[in-house]
């Protein structure tokens, strides 16, 4: 009877053990993914790169394969949403970098709008990055 219980115990215990693991691992959020500026400003022309870093903020570590769907380089921050230029994807050069090529027209503050899918998260990864262009 002793080692009927026990191992009914046991049992209990490991299937708890594994619903609280899958909770756990449901607890990660496409909140906890976000782009940082490797560099926070560029000289103003024509063909310049801009290189972002996606970070998962919970262990600090790049993330690298996101699908990037959505960019927009505008002139938000100096009250200039009209003035847009195109942003031209290109190949990263470590993993969790992303570059794009963008043309950089004037001096000021330009935002850059992203949006992204990471591999094995449902939502999307969105984040405004303020750019200084300097003369």
């Amino acid at each position: 009877m002793k080692t009927f219980t026990f191992a009914r115990a046991a049992q209990a215990a490991l299937i708890a053990a594994a619903i609280g693991g899958a909770t756990t691992a449901a607890l990660a959020d496409i909140k906890d993914y976000k782009f940082e500026l490797v560099d926070q400003s560029v000289q103003t022309g024509s063909d310049k790169v801009v290189t972002v870093r996606l970070v998962d903020t919970r262990t600090g570590k790049p993330v690298p394969d996101a699908v990037i769907f959505a960019t927009r380089l505008d002139m938000a921050p100096d009250a200039m949403q009209e003035m847009v230029t195109k942003v031209t994807p290109m190949p990263g050069t470590e993993p969790g970098t992303y570059r794009f090529k963008a043309s950089f027209s004037m001096a000021g503050r330009w935002q850059l709008s992203l949006g992204a899918k990471v591999q094995g998260e449902t939502g999307t990864v969105e984040n405004k990055l303020v750019i200084t262009a300097q003369k």
